[in-house]
Protein backbone atom coordinates (compact mmCIF):
# COMPACT_ATOMS: atom_id res chain seq x y z
CA UNK A 1 0.00 0.00 0.00
CA UNK A 2 2.94 2.85 1.01
CA UNK A 3 4.55 1.82 -2.22
CA UNK A 4 1.01 2.30 -4.90
CA UNK A 5 0.47 5.16 -3.18
CA UNK A 6 3.68 6.61 -3.99
CA UNK A 7 3.13 5.70 -7.34
CA UNK A 8 0.14 7.17 -7.55
CA UNK A 9 1.04 10.54 -6.37
CA UNK A 10 3.89 10.27 -8.53
CA UNK A 11 1.64 9.86 -11.44
CA UNK A 12 -0.47 12.73 -10.27
CA UNK A 13 2.62 15.01 -9.90
CA UNK A 14 3.07 14.22 -13.80
CA UNK A 15 -0.27 14.77 -15.10
CA UNK A 16 -0.41 17.91 -13.44
CA UNK A 17 2.89 19.16 -15.27
CA UNK A 18 1.34 18.26 -18.42
CA UNK A 19 -2.07 19.61 -17.42
CA UNK A 20 0.05 22.69 -16.86
CA UNK A 21 1.83 22.60 -20.11
CA UNK A 22 -1.92 22.36 -22.27
CA UNK A 23 -3.04 25.19 -19.45
CA UNK A 24 -0.19 27.85 -19.77
CA UNK A 25 1.56 26.83 -22.75
CA UNK A 26 -1.49 25.93 -25.55
CA UNK A 27 -3.94 27.82 -23.52
CA UNK A 28 -5.79 24.62 -24.28
CA UNK A 29 -7.73 24.42 -20.74
CA UNK A 30 -8.78 26.75 -18.12
CA UNK A 31 -6.86 26.97 -15.37
CA UNK A 32 -9.12 25.89 -12.63
CA UNK A 33 -8.72 22.23 -14.21
CA UNK A 34 -5.79 22.37 -12.40
CA UNK A 35 -7.66 22.28 -8.80
CA UNK A 36 -8.31 18.39 -9.24
CA UNK A 37 -4.54 16.89 -9.44
CA UNK A 38 -3.87 18.93 -6.95
CA UNK A 39 -6.82 18.49 -4.29
CA UNK A 40 -6.18 14.16 -5.12
CA UNK A 41 -2.32 14.88 -4.45
CA UNK A 42 -3.41 16.92 -1.42
CA UNK A 43 -5.68 14.20 -0.60
CA UNK A 44 -2.91 11.06 -1.26
CA UNK A 45 -0.71 12.88 1.02
CA UNK A 46 -2.54 13.11 3.86
CA UNK A 47 -3.64 8.91 3.30
CA UNK A 48 -0.14 8.38 2.55
CA UNK A 49 0.70 9.55 6.13
CA UNK A 50 -1.84 7.64 7.71
CA UNK A 51 -0.35 4.40 6.36
CA UNK A 52 3.34 5.46 6.81
CA UNK A 53 2.21 6.15 10.49
CA UNK A 54 0.40 2.61 11.01
CA UNK A 55 3.56 1.11 9.44
CA UNK A 56 5.85 2.78 11.70
CA UNK A 57 3.89 1.28 14.60
CA UNK A 58 3.43 -1.80 12.99
CA UNK A 59 7.51 -1.83 12.79
CA UNK A 60 7.67 -0.63 16.25
CA UNK A 61 5.70 -3.06 17.45
CA UNK A 62 7.62 -5.77 15.38
CA UNK A 63 10.46 -4.54 17.73
CA UNK A 64 9.14 -4.56 20.74
CA UNK A 65 7.95 -7.89 20.75
CA UNK A 66 11.18 -9.51 18.60
CA UNK A 67 12.77 -7.81 22.03
CA UNK A 68 10.51 -9.21 24.44
CA UNK A 69 10.85 -12.69 23.08
CA UNK A 70 14.51 -12.14 22.77
CA UNK A 71 14.29 -12.08 26.96
CA UNK A 72 12.00 -14.87 27.30
CA UNK A 73 14.47 -16.91 25.09
CA UNK A 74 17.67 -15.29 26.92
CA UNK A 75 19.12 -13.92 24.45
CA UNK A 76 18.63 -10.29 25.28
CA UNK A 77 22.14 -9.49 26.42
CA UNK A 78 23.27 -6.74 24.13
CA UNK A 79 19.91 -5.66 22.39
CA UNK A 80 18.52 -3.04 24.98
CA UNK A 81 19.50 -0.39 27.05
CA UNK A 82 21.94 -1.13 29.16
CA UNK A 83 22.13 1.73 31.59
CA UNK A 84 26.11 2.68 30.69
CA UNK A 85 25.57 6.13 32.13
CA UNK A 86 24.80 4.77 35.98
CA UNK A 87 27.74 2.66 35.96
CA UNK A 88 29.93 3.97 39.17
CA UNK A 89 32.86 1.68 40.09
CA UNK A 90 32.62 3.06 43.80
CA UNK A 91 29.47 2.06 44.54
CA UNK A 92 29.43 -0.90 47.06
CA UNK A 93 27.51 -3.35 45.19
CA UNK A 94 26.71 -2.09 41.58
CA UNK A 95 29.88 -3.25 39.15
CA UNK A 96 30.45 -6.58 41.38
CA UNK A 97 26.31 -7.70 40.81
CA UNK A 98 26.62 -6.52 37.12
CA UNK A 99 23.77 -4.20 37.70
CA UNK A 100 24.53 -1.76 34.52
CA UNK A 101 26.15 -2.62 31.70
CA UNK A 102 25.98 -5.29 28.80
CA UNK A 103 24.33 -8.46 29.76
CA UNK A 104 23.44 -6.46 33.05
CA UNK A 105 19.96 -6.43 35.39
CA UNK A 106 19.41 -2.56 33.91
CA UNK A 107 19.15 -4.03 30.32
CA UNK A 108 17.15 -7.13 31.39
CA UNK A 109 14.34 -4.63 32.83
CA UNK A 110 14.71 -1.58 32.06
CA UNK A 111 11.86 -0.97 29.21
CA UNK A 112 11.94 2.86 29.68
CA UNK A 113 11.51 5.48 26.83
CA UNK A 114 12.18 8.75 28.83
CA UNK A 115 15.34 9.84 31.06
CA UNK A 116 13.49 10.41 33.67
CA UNK A 117 11.75 6.20 33.65
CA UNK A 118 15.83 5.49 33.03
CA UNK A 119 16.67 7.53 36.25
CA UNK A 120 14.43 6.66 38.42
CA UNK A 121 14.98 2.97 37.72
CA UNK A 122 18.48 3.33 37.85
CA UNK A 123 17.63 4.56 41.81
CA UNK A 124 15.94 1.70 42.42
CA UNK A 125 18.46 -0.71 41.85
CA UNK A 126 20.98 1.23 43.24
CA UNK A 127 18.90 2.18 46.59
CA UNK A 128 16.92 -0.09 48.49
CA UNK A 129 13.35 0.89 49.32
CA UNK A 130 11.57 1.18 52.32
CA UNK A 131 9.56 -1.42 53.66
CA UNK A 132 6.15 -0.04 52.87
CA UNK A 133 7.16 0.78 49.72
CA UNK A 134 8.73 -2.19 48.74
CA UNK A 135 5.38 -3.59 49.40
CA UNK A 136 3.24 -0.75 47.51
CA UNK A 137 5.35 -1.01 44.18
CA UNK A 138 5.08 -5.06 44.49
CA UNK A 139 0.72 -4.72 44.42
CA UNK A 140 1.42 -2.06 41.44
CA UNK A 141 3.86 -4.69 39.58
CA UNK A 142 1.37 -7.47 39.80
CA UNK A 143 -1.38 -5.31 38.83
CA UNK A 144 0.27 -4.05 35.87
CA UNK A 145 1.97 -7.66 34.84
CA UNK A 146 -1.84 -7.97 33.73
CA UNK A 147 -2.19 -5.08 31.73
CA UNK A 148 -0.95 -5.83 28.39
CA UNK A 149 -2.55 -3.12 26.27
CA UNK A 150 -1.59 -0.70 28.55
CA UNK A 151 2.60 -1.36 28.67
CA UNK A 152 1.91 -1.63 24.99
CA UNK A 153 0.27 1.36 24.75
CA UNK A 154 3.13 3.44 26.67
CA UNK A 155 5.91 1.61 24.81
CA UNK A 156 4.87 2.69 21.03
CA UNK A 157 2.96 5.68 21.29
CA UNK A 158 4.86 8.95 19.99
CA UNK A 159 7.86 9.83 18.24
CA UNK A 160 10.37 6.30 17.95
CA UNK A 161 12.86 8.71 20.11
CA UNK A 162 13.99 8.79 23.65
CA UNK A 163 13.01 12.05 25.81
CA UNK A 164 15.54 13.29 27.11
CA UNK A 165 13.97 15.90 29.37
CA UNK A 166 15.16 15.80 32.90
CA UNK A 167 12.42 15.56 35.44
CA UNK A 168 14.92 17.79 38.26
CA UNK A 169 15.84 20.83 35.51
CA UNK A 170 11.84 20.91 34.77
CA UNK A 171 10.74 20.90 38.05
CA UNK A 172 13.52 23.56 38.83
CA UNK A 173 12.38 25.67 36.13
CA UNK A 174 9.22 25.29 37.09
CA UNK A 175 9.65 26.28 40.24
CA UNK A 176 12.09 29.10 39.70
CA UNK A 177 11.43 33.12 40.72
CA UNK A 178 9.04 35.02 38.93
CA UNK A 179 9.85 36.57 35.89
CA UNK A 180 7.02 39.83 35.27
CA UNK A 181 6.95 42.40 32.62
CA UNK A 182 3.84 44.70 32.43
CA UNK A 183 0.49 43.96 32.70
CA UNK A 184 -0.14 45.22 28.83
CA UNK A 185 3.23 43.22 27.27
CA UNK A 186 1.68 40.57 25.87
CA UNK A 187 -1.62 42.18 24.10
CA UNK A 188 0.08 45.23 23.33
CA UNK A 189 3.09 42.67 21.26
CA UNK A 190 0.71 41.12 19.72
CA UNK A 191 -1.43 44.17 18.70
CA UNK A 192 2.26 45.84 17.73
CA UNK A 193 2.79 42.59 15.43
CA UNK A 194 -0.48 42.78 13.56
CA UNK A 195 0.07 45.98 12.63
CA UNK A 196 3.57 45.53 11.47
CA UNK A 197 2.84 42.58 9.35
CA UNK A 198 -0.13 44.54 7.84
CA UNK A 199 1.96 47.63 7.06
CA UNK A 200 4.44 44.89 5.90
CA UNK A 201 2.40 44.22 3.30
CA UNK A 202 0.98 47.42 2.66
CA UNK A 203 4.47 48.68 1.41
CA UNK A 204 5.26 45.40 -0.41
CA UNK A 205 1.80 46.35 -2.89
CA UNK A 206 2.85 50.05 -3.03
CA UNK A 207 -0.20 51.59 -1.29
CA UNK A 208 1.17 53.11 1.57
CA UNK A 209 4.70 54.95 1.80
CA UNK A 210 7.95 53.60 3.82
CA UNK A 211 7.62 56.07 7.36
CA UNK A 212 4.86 54.31 9.29
CA UNK A 213 6.48 50.42 8.77
CA UNK A 214 9.45 52.38 10.18
CA UNK A 215 7.64 53.77 12.81
CA UNK A 216 6.66 50.47 14.27
CA UNK A 217 9.73 48.97 13.71
CA UNK A 218 11.61 51.95 16.04
CA UNK A 219 8.31 51.03 18.68
CA UNK A 220 9.32 47.17 18.23
CA UNK A 221 13.17 47.14 18.68
CA UNK A 222 12.18 49.57 22.12
CA UNK A 223 10.34 47.14 23.25
CA UNK A 224 12.77 44.51 22.75
CA UNK A 225 16.05 46.69 24.33
CA UNK A 226 13.93 47.52 26.98
CA UNK A 227 12.75 43.67 28.09
CA UNK A 228 15.59 42.24 26.63
CA UNK A 229 17.09 40.65 30.07
CA UNK A 230 13.40 39.20 31.33
CA UNK A 231 13.70 37.62 27.08
CA UNK A 232 17.02 36.48 27.65
CA UNK A 233 16.80 34.66 31.44
CA UNK A 234 13.06 32.95 30.05
CA UNK A 235 14.74 31.44 26.87
CA UNK A 236 17.90 30.14 28.12
CA UNK A 237 16.28 28.56 31.01
CA UNK A 238 13.05 26.70 29.18
CA UNK A 239 15.56 25.61 26.31
CA UNK A 240 17.85 23.58 29.43
CA UNK A 241 14.86 22.48 31.21
CA UNK A 242 11.61 21.74 28.22
CA UNK A 243 12.58 20.12 25.53
CA UNK A 244 11.95 16.46 23.74
CA UNK A 245 7.88 17.02 25.38
CA UNK A 246 6.01 15.54 22.39
CA UNK A 247 6.70 12.02 23.81
CA UNK A 248 5.39 13.07 27.46
CA UNK A 249 2.42 14.60 26.17
CA UNK A 250 1.31 11.14 24.72
CA UNK A 251 2.27 8.97 27.06
CA UNK A 252 0.96 10.76 30.26
CA UNK A 253 -2.50 11.47 28.36
CA UNK A 254 -3.20 7.38 28.17
CA UNK A 255 -2.39 6.65 31.50
CA UNK A 256 -4.68 9.74 31.95
CA UNK A 257 -7.59 7.93 30.78
CA UNK A 258 -6.47 4.26 32.91
CA UNK A 259 -7.94 3.30 35.77
CA UNK A 260 -5.94 1.42 38.50
CA UNK A 261 -6.76 -0.56 42.18
CA UNK A 262 -3.39 -0.46 43.89
CA UNK A 263 -3.23 2.44 45.90
CA UNK A 264 0.46 3.23 45.28
CA UNK A 265 -1.11 3.24 41.28
CA UNK A 266 -4.11 5.42 42.66
CA UNK A 267 -1.75 7.81 44.16
CA UNK A 268 0.56 8.39 40.77
CA UNK A 269 -2.52 8.51 39.15
CA UNK A 270 -3.95 11.08 40.96
CA UNK A 271 -0.42 13.10 40.55
CA UNK A 272 -1.48 13.54 36.84
CA UNK A 273 -4.55 15.49 37.72
CA UNK A 274 -5.36 19.30 36.79
CA UNK A 275 -8.31 20.95 37.52
CA UNK A 276 -9.73 21.88 33.75
CA UNK A 277 -7.37 21.07 31.57
CA UNK A 278 -5.94 17.97 31.98
CA UNK A 279 -1.71 17.60 32.19
CA UNK A 280 -1.10 15.95 28.83
CA UNK A 281 -2.62 19.08 26.85
CA UNK A 282 -0.76 21.04 28.75
CA UNK A 283 2.54 20.19 27.94
CA UNK A 284 1.34 19.66 24.86
CA UNK A 285 1.03 23.52 24.94
CA UNK A 286 4.44 23.83 26.16
CA UNK A 287 5.41 21.73 23.60
CA UNK A 288 3.95 24.14 20.59
CA UNK A 289 5.32 27.22 22.43
CA UNK A 290 8.72 25.52 22.53
CA UNK A 291 8.39 24.38 18.71
CA UNK A 292 7.62 28.19 18.18
CA UNK A 293 11.04 29.26 20.06
CA UNK A 294 12.74 27.09 17.95
CA UNK A 295 11.29 28.58 14.63
CA UNK A 296 13.11 31.65 15.93
CA UNK A 297 16.86 30.40 13.93
CA UNK A 298 14.69 30.16 10.61
CA UNK A 299 16.23 32.16 8.37
CA UNK A 300 12.51 34.03 7.42
CA UNK A 301 11.96 33.87 11.27
CA UNK A 302 15.82 36.04 11.60
CA UNK A 303 14.34 38.59 9.14
CA UNK A 304 10.75 39.20 10.20
CA UNK A 305 11.18 38.25 13.88
CA UNK A 306 11.78 41.59 15.15
CA UNK A 307 8.30 43.07 12.73
CA UNK A 308 6.81 40.36 15.03
CA UNK A 309 8.15 40.72 18.41
CA UNK A 310 8.32 37.12 17.88
CA UNK A 311 10.77 36.22 20.22
CA UNK A 312 9.05 38.42 23.14
CA UNK A 313 5.88 37.12 22.68
CA UNK A 314 6.99 33.68 22.94
CA UNK A 315 9.01 34.46 26.34
CA UNK A 316 5.53 36.31 27.82
CA UNK A 317 3.89 33.06 26.53
CA UNK A 318 6.31 30.73 28.10
CA UNK A 319 6.24 32.60 31.41
CA UNK A 320 2.84 32.64 31.71
CA UNK A 321 2.75 29.17 31.35
CA UNK A 322 5.41 28.60 34.05
CA UNK A 323 3.25 30.81 36.37
CA UNK A 324 0.30 28.76 35.71
CA UNK A 325 1.94 24.87 35.62
CA UNK A 326 5.16 25.39 36.91
CA UNK A 327 4.84 23.87 40.44
CA UNK A 328 3.16 20.92 39.00
CA UNK A 329 5.08 19.94 36.31
CA UNK A 330 7.87 18.08 38.00
CA UNK A 331 5.14 16.15 40.04
CA UNK A 332 3.68 14.91 36.20
CA UNK A 333 6.73 14.06 34.83
CA UNK A 334 8.24 12.25 38.09
CA UNK A 335 4.76 10.31 37.86
CA UNK A 336 5.27 9.10 34.80
CA UNK A 337 8.98 8.12 35.29
CA UNK A 338 7.78 6.20 38.64
CA UNK A 339 5.19 4.40 36.09
CA UNK A 340 7.67 3.44 33.86
CA UNK A 341 9.83 1.82 35.85
CA UNK A 342 6.95 -0.35 37.46
CA UNK A 343 5.77 -0.90 33.80
CA UNK A 344 9.54 -2.03 33.58
CA UNK A 345 9.24 -4.43 36.71
CA UNK A 346 6.10 -5.59 35.51
CA UNK A 347 6.99 -6.67 31.83
CA UNK A 348 9.75 -8.65 33.41
CA UNK A 349 7.12 -9.77 35.78
CA UNK A 350 4.96 -11.35 32.65
CA UNK A 351 7.98 -12.53 30.89
CA UNK A 352 9.20 -14.44 34.17
CA UNK A 353 5.88 -16.49 34.95
CA UNK A 354 8.24 -18.39 36.97
CA UNK A 355 9.91 -16.18 39.15
CA UNK A 356 7.53 -15.07 42.44
CA UNK A 357 7.01 -12.08 44.75
CA UNK A 358 9.68 -12.21 47.59
CA UNK A 359 8.42 -12.19 51.31
CA UNK A 360 9.54 -9.06 53.41
CA UNK A 361 10.04 -9.48 56.68
CA UNK A 362 11.35 -6.24 58.83
CA UNK A 363 10.73 -8.55 62.18
CA UNK A 364 13.56 -11.20 62.08
CA UNK A 365 17.15 -8.52 61.60
CA UNK A 366 18.92 -9.85 59.01
CA UNK A 367 17.65 -12.76 57.17
CA UNK A 368 17.94 -14.38 54.05
CA UNK A 369 15.87 -17.58 53.46
CA UNK A 370 15.66 -18.95 50.09
CA UNK A 371 14.57 -22.13 48.32
CA UNK A 372 15.78 -22.75 44.29
CA UNK A 373 18.30 -19.60 44.08
CA UNK A 374 18.67 -18.93 40.47
CA UNK A 375 20.92 -16.22 38.90
CA UNK A 376 18.62 -13.69 37.50
CA UNK A 377 20.80 -12.92 34.88
CA UNK A 378 21.12 -16.52 33.73
CA UNK A 379 19.25 -18.88 31.40
CA UNK A 380 17.09 -20.68 33.56
CA UNK A 381 17.92 -23.68 31.33
CA UNK A 382 21.65 -23.74 32.15
CA UNK A 383 21.36 -22.04 35.81
CA UNK A 384 21.52 -24.51 38.75
CA UNK A 385 19.57 -24.19 41.56
CA UNK A 386 20.49 -23.46 45.18
CA UNK A 387 18.89 -23.17 48.66
CA UNK A 388 20.48 -21.04 50.98
CA UNK A 389 19.82 -19.94 54.35
CA UNK A 390 20.72 -16.93 56.52
CA UNK A 391 19.98 -15.59 59.67
CA UNK A 392 19.71 -17.29 62.93
CA UNK A 393 21.57 -19.01 64.18
CA UNK A 394 23.47 -19.12 61.11
CA UNK A 395 24.94 -15.73 59.76
CA UNK A 396 28.06 -16.83 57.55
CA UNK A 397 29.09 -18.98 54.89
CA UNK A 398 32.45 -19.92 53.92
CA UNK A 399 32.12 -21.68 50.43
CA UNK A 400 35.24 -23.38 48.98
CA UNK A 401 35.31 -24.93 46.03
CA UNK A 402 37.27 -25.53 42.82
CA UNK A 403 37.57 -22.96 40.14
CA UNK A 404 34.88 -21.99 38.12
CA UNK A 405 32.30 -24.42 40.25
CA UNK A 406 29.89 -21.73 40.69
CA UNK A 407 30.68 -19.87 43.91
CA UNK A 408 31.14 -16.31 42.35
CA UNK A 409 27.77 -17.16 40.52
CA UNK A 410 25.76 -17.85 43.79
CA UNK A 411 27.24 -14.52 45.55
CA UNK A 412 25.80 -12.64 42.40
CA UNK A 413 22.35 -14.77 42.88
CA UNK A 414 22.19 -13.57 46.32
CA UNK A 415 23.08 -10.02 45.54
CA UNK A 416 21.15 -9.41 42.23
CA UNK A 417 18.16 -11.12 44.14
CA UNK A 418 18.10 -8.59 47.28
CA UNK A 419 17.97 -6.13 44.78
CA UNK A 420 15.23 -7.19 43.23
CA UNK A 421 13.73 -7.93 45.96
CA UNK A 422 14.19 -4.29 47.91
CA UNK A 423 13.10 -2.85 44.39
CA UNK A 424 9.36 -4.06 44.51
CA UNK A 425 10.10 -6.97 42.15
CA UNK A 426 9.86 -10.54 41.72
CA UNK A 427 12.95 -12.66 42.15
CA UNK A 428 14.49 -15.57 40.43
CA UNK A 429 13.54 -18.24 43.11
CA UNK A 430 10.88 -20.47 44.24
CA UNK A 431 10.14 -18.57 47.69
CA UNK A 432 12.57 -15.86 49.28
CA UNK A 433 12.19 -14.60 52.66
CA UNK A 434 14.25 -11.50 53.20
CA UNK A 435 14.62 -8.82 55.75
CA UNK A 436 15.59 -5.05 54.63
CA UNK A 437 19.14 -5.60 53.61
CA UNK A 438 22.16 -3.37 52.46
CA UNK A 439 24.17 -5.28 50.15
CA UNK A 440 28.08 -5.04 49.87
CA UNK A 441 30.17 -6.86 47.45
CA UNK A 442 33.52 -7.47 46.91
CA UNK A 443 33.77 -9.39 43.57
CA UNK A 444 35.25 -7.91 41.26
CA UNK A 445 37.74 -5.35 42.68
CA UNK A 446 40.56 -4.42 40.47
CA UNK A 447 43.37 -2.20 39.88
CA UNK A 448 43.33 1.53 38.88
CA UNK A 449 45.90 2.77 36.69
CA UNK A 450 44.28 6.14 36.37
CA UNK A 451 43.74 6.62 40.35
CA UNK A 452 46.99 4.85 41.23
CA UNK A 453 45.43 2.61 43.09
CA UNK A 454 46.62 -1.18 43.44
CA UNK A 455 44.23 -4.21 43.70
CA UNK A 456 44.87 -4.75 47.02
CA UNK A 457 43.93 -1.01 47.85
CA UNK A 458 41.11 -1.15 45.73
CA UNK A 459 39.77 -3.89 48.20
CA UNK A 460 40.43 -2.89 51.41
CA UNK A 461 38.88 0.06 50.55
CA UNK A 462 35.77 -1.46 49.54
CA UNK A 463 35.90 -3.26 52.42
CA UNK A 464 35.98 -0.10 54.55
CA UNK A 465 32.85 0.79 52.78
CA UNK A 466 31.05 -2.35 53.95
CA UNK A 467 32.07 -1.85 57.42
CA UNK A 468 30.65 1.47 57.49
CA UNK A 469 27.35 -0.09 56.17
CA UNK A 470 26.99 -2.55 59.36
CA UNK A 471 27.59 0.45 61.64
CA UNK A 472 25.04 2.61 59.95
CA UNK A 473 22.28 0.54 62.07
CA UNK A 474 20.46 -1.32 59.29
CA UNK A 475 21.10 -5.23 58.16
CA UNK A 476 23.68 -6.00 55.95
CA UNK A 477 24.65 -8.85 53.67
CA UNK A 478 28.15 -9.23 52.48
CA UNK A 479 29.18 -10.94 49.43
CA UNK A 480 33.01 -11.20 49.65
CA UNK A 481 34.86 -13.47 46.89
CA UNK A 482 38.44 -14.72 47.25
CA UNK A 483 38.78 -11.96 50.51
CA UNK A 484 42.23 -10.43 50.14
CA UNK A 485 44.42 -12.19 47.41
CA UNK A 486 45.97 -9.46 46.22
CA UNK A 487 48.37 -10.30 49.15
CA UNK A 488 50.52 -12.83 50.98
CA UNK A 489 49.09 -15.94 51.99
CA UNK A 490 50.12 -15.03 55.76
CA UNK A 491 49.07 -11.66 55.80
CA UNK A 492 45.52 -13.15 53.91
CA UNK A 493 44.59 -15.36 56.59
CA UNK A 494 44.98 -13.16 59.89
CA UNK A 495 43.36 -10.40 57.71
CA UNK A 496 40.33 -12.05 56.12
CA UNK A 497 39.80 -12.96 59.40
CA UNK A 498 39.75 -10.36 61.06
CA UNK A 499 37.29 -8.85 59.06
CA UNK A 500 35.53 -11.42 59.27
CA UNK A 501 35.02 -10.83 63.08
CA UNK A 502 34.67 -7.02 62.52
CA UNK A 503 31.61 -7.71 60.33
CA UNK A 504 30.28 -10.27 62.22
CA UNK A 505 31.04 -8.48 65.66
CA UNK A 506 28.35 -6.22 64.95
CA UNK A 507 25.83 -5.45 67.30
CA UNK A 508 22.77 -7.16 67.42
CA UNK A 509 19.36 -4.79 66.36
CA UNK A 510 15.91 -4.53 67.96
CA UNK A 511 13.27 -6.21 66.62
CA UNK A 512 11.46 -3.94 64.72
CA UNK A 513 7.58 -4.40 63.66
CA UNK A 514 5.98 -7.61 62.20
CA UNK A 515 4.93 -5.77 58.60
CA UNK A 516 5.50 -8.05 55.84
CA UNK A 517 4.76 -8.59 52.67
CA UNK A 518 4.55 -11.61 49.86
CA UNK A 519 3.35 -14.97 50.40
CA UNK A 520 2.28 -16.27 53.43
CA UNK A 521 4.71 -18.20 55.54
CA UNK A 522 5.01 -20.66 57.91
CA UNK A 523 7.50 -18.71 59.76
CA UNK A 524 8.85 -20.06 63.59
CA UNK A 525 7.82 -17.63 66.12
CA UNK A 526 10.45 -14.71 66.15
CA UNK A 527 13.53 -14.77 68.10
CA UNK A 528 14.21 -12.13 71.36
CA UNK A 529 15.43 -8.71 70.41
CA UNK A 530 19.25 -9.58 71.60
CA UNK A 531 19.38 -12.21 69.08
CA UNK A 532 18.90 -10.74 66.25
CA UNK A 533 21.84 -10.84 63.55
CA UNK A 534 22.53 -7.20 62.14
CA UNK A 535 25.22 -8.79 59.32
CA UNK A 536 25.06 -11.63 57.51
CA UNK A 537 26.98 -12.74 54.47
CA UNK A 538 29.01 -15.50 52.13
CA UNK A 539 32.49 -15.58 51.77
CA UNK A 540 34.71 -17.57 48.87
CA UNK A 541 37.87 -19.06 49.41
CA UNK A 542 40.12 -21.20 47.96
CA UNK A 543 42.56 -20.73 51.36
CA UNK A 544 41.25 -24.01 53.27
CA UNK A 545 42.65 -22.41 56.20
CA UNK A 546 39.64 -19.79 56.84
CA UNK A 547 37.58 -22.99 57.24
CA UNK A 548 38.74 -23.36 60.64
CA UNK A 549 37.03 -19.98 61.60
CA UNK A 550 33.79 -22.54 62.52
CA UNK A 551 35.35 -23.51 65.52
CA UNK A 552 35.51 -20.12 66.83
CA UNK A 553 32.18 -19.09 65.37
CA UNK A 554 30.12 -21.84 66.17
CA UNK A 555 26.42 -21.83 65.13
CA UNK A 556 27.26 -18.24 63.01
CA UNK A 557 29.37 -20.11 60.59
CA UNK A 558 29.36 -23.19 58.31
CA UNK A 559 31.30 -24.31 55.39
CA UNK A 560 29.58 -25.60 52.47
CA UNK A 561 31.48 -26.01 48.91
CA UNK A 562 31.25 -26.82 45.12
CA UNK A 563 32.55 -29.44 44.18
CA UNK A 564 33.32 -31.30 40.64
CA UNK A 565 34.42 -35.06 38.78
CA UNK A 566 37.85 -35.46 36.52
CA UNK A 567 36.08 -37.56 33.82
CA UNK A 568 38.19 -38.81 31.36
CA UNK A 569 40.51 -35.81 31.47
CA UNK A 570 37.65 -33.45 31.36
CA UNK A 571 36.63 -31.28 34.38
CA UNK A 572 33.03 -31.28 34.89
CA UNK A 573 30.69 -29.83 37.78
CA UNK A 574 27.11 -30.24 39.35
CA UNK A 575 27.01 -26.69 40.40
CA UNK A 576 25.09 -27.84 43.74
CA UNK A 577 25.87 -26.43 47.23
CA UNK A 578 26.93 -28.95 49.85
CA UNK A 579 27.89 -29.09 53.16
CA UNK A 580 31.24 -29.26 54.32
CA UNK A 581 34.73 -27.89 53.00
CA UNK A 582 35.85 -29.14 49.50
CA UNK A 583 38.52 -32.11 49.25
CA UNK A 584 40.00 -31.32 46.93
CA UNK A 585 41.31 -28.64 43.76
CA UNK A 586 41.18 -28.55 39.80
CA UNK A 587 43.64 -26.25 39.25
CA UNK A 588 46.00 -28.47 38.00
CA UNK A 589 43.84 -30.21 35.64
CA UNK A 590 42.62 -27.04 34.14
CA UNK A 591 46.11 -26.08 33.48
CA UNK A 592 46.71 -29.30 31.41
CA UNK A 593 43.41 -29.14 30.11
CA UNK A 594 44.40 -26.32 27.97
CA UNK A 595 47.92 -27.49 27.34
CA UNK A 596 50.43 -26.39 29.85
CA UNK A 597 52.55 -29.37 30.85
CA UNK A 598 53.00 -29.37 34.00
Amino acid sequence: MFIRIGNVRLLIAVGAAVMAWFIFGRDALGAWWLLVPVVAFVALVIWHERVIKRRTLAERAIRLYDRGLARIKDAWAGSGDTGEAYRNADHVYAEDLDVFGKGSLFELISTVRTEAGERTLATWLLTPAPLETALARQEAVRELSGRLDLREDVALLGDDIRSRVNADELERWGTGAAVTFPAFFRPATMVLAIIGLTLLVLKLASVLPLWPLLVILGIDFSIIFGSRHQVAAINSSVETAAHDLSLLSVMIGRLEREQFASPYLRQLHRALQTDGLPASRRIGHLQRWMELLDSSDHVVMRILGPLLLWKQQIAAALEAWRQLNGLRVGAWVHALAELEALSSLATLAFERPQWTFPELDSSAGALFEASALQHPLMASSVSVANDVKLGVPLRLLVVSGSNMSGKSTLLRAMGLNTVLAWCGAPVAAANLRISPLLVGASIRVTDSLQDNRSRFFAEISRLRQIVELTRSGEPVLFLLDELLSGTNSHDRLIGAAGVVRVLLKANSIKAGNTLRGGPASDAPSEPSAASLPRSIGLLTTHDLALTQMEQELGAAMANVHFEDRIINGTVEFDYKLKPGVVTHSNALELMRSIGLDI
